[in-house]
């Protein structure tokens, strides 16, 4: 199938409608307009193109409600493919995901420790193409790839100030040099709150802050139902809001950060403190795990019941609810999502984040705030980096 560019189309509209049909579900010709703000004429021609083009398909007619019944559509899940690409400090998932985000083929993980690694970033791009290649799917059929990073990420330049050098170029012509295909990058939380907005618990909502808890603890803040990146992009560093003079110190350099207080690699380090110190706990054997293993066996032994697993992450819980209640002064969201990795125990933590809300904010500031554990958990950031190459989908380069 040949996949017409946007000089092709009419003025953009139709690259639009498709867009609109991959963010939605079944949708009439006049429920398209009616958001697109254009003639039914006009839309009517663009959803005929893509019909003809093999990217929506029909879906028959709706229930009538007196009068005419209106011909439902959608988008053609297989008409295109996006790798979508999430990273962590510790590893890097790579997934393949039709038109209705769902997998292709099982979503791949690697060890990728980004700290203090020169070939991290050809580690990354030969991950990616092995993917590519395995998959079996042409890439005339894929859209693009999109990537989540944690990391101070310049969209515009291309530029991740934190990990995966590039020699000072654009790292995002970088990646896609070596594989030839449209490449878009993101901060990780981000992307995870794009997701939420998208597909998740803060669809359809105006002031959102979506908590990334994962092994540090990213935050995406949607403002008058946009996702708000601050001046140079760099909006959302919750891990290093401070809580305190004198606490451990973080890998920012400073004492006293969020993110040395209460991650997921905090509380691994206190968990395995607490083992060697002779705590009864079913986590013995993570003395000898890496962070990530040991992050991963609290949270399995929280959700299991272990006494010790629980405490460790109410506490955390606990200083993530003070960190919250200072952002709620300033934002006054509708809701807060928790999401990522953490999202698993986000039962858990829902009680000692209120908890500590409930003691440091005003109450009239957060007594309509609600607290939601994501439905996306651990999939949000590969779903907003799918999210991501289809909003830039046709666009012009810049």
């Amino acid at each position: 199938m040949e996949i017409k560019t946007k000089n092709d189309r009419q003025s953009g509209l139709t690259d639009k409608v498709l867009k609109h049909f991959y963010f939605n579900d079944e949708l009439s010709c006049a429920e398209v307009s009616e958001h697109l703000d254009r003639s039914i004429p006009l839309v009517a021609k663009s959803i005929s193109e893509l019909v003809v083009d093999g990217f929506v398909v029909e879906q028959g007619y709706a229930q009538s409600s007196g009068g005419r019944r209106p011909l439902k559509y959608s988008i053609k899940a297989d008409a295109l493919y996006i790798v979508a690409v999430a990273m962590d400090q510790l590893s890097v998932r790579i997934g393949l995901f039709n038109l209705l985000n769902e997998p292709v083929v099982p979503v791949q993980s690697h060890e990728l420790r980004l700290l203090n690694n020169d070939v991290a970033l050809k580690t990354l791009i030969k991950y990616i193409n092995k993917f590519i290649d395995s998959s079996g799917i042409a890439k005339e059929k894929i859209a693009g790839i999109g990537i989540g990073m944690p990391g101070f990420i310049n969209i515009s330049e291309g530029i991740n100030y934190t990990y995966l050098d590039a020699g000072g170029k654009n790292l995002r012509e970088y990646i896609g040099e070596a594989t030839d295909l449209p490449v878009f990058i993101d901060n990780d939380s981000s992307l995870i709150a794009l997701a939420e907005q998208r597909f998740g618990a803060a669809k359809a909502q105006k002031e959102v802050m979506v908590i990334n808890l994962g092994w540090g603890i990213g935050l995406g803040m949607i403002i008058n139902g946009k996702l708000f990146r601050g001046h140079d992009g760099f909006a959302g560093e919750l891990s290093h809001i401070p809580l305190s003079e004198d606490g451990a110190l973080c890998s920012c350099g400073k004492q006293g950060c969020l993110e040395a207080e209460a991650s997921m690699l905090a509380v691994a380090e206190k968990a395995i403190a607490g083992i060697k110190e002779g705590k009864i706990s079913s986590l013995q054997h993570i003395v000898e795990d890496h962070d990530k293993l040991a992050g991963d066996a609290i949270m399995d032994a929280a959700n299991n019941g272990d006494h010790f697993a629980i405490d460790l992450l109410s506490e955390a819980g606990y200083k993530i609810g003070k960190a919250l209640a200072i952002l709620t002064h300033i934002m006054n969201p509708q809701t807060i999502v928790l999401s990522g990795r953490g999202a698993r125990v986000g039962k858990i933590l829902l009680a000692p984040i209120q908890q500590a809300m409930n003691k440091y904010c005003i109450p009239r500031l957060v007594s309509n705030t609600r607290l939601k554990v994501s439905e996306l958990g651990f999939d949000a950031e590969l779903v907003g980096a799918a999210v991501l190459v289809m909003e830039n989908y046709n666009k012009e380069k810049v």
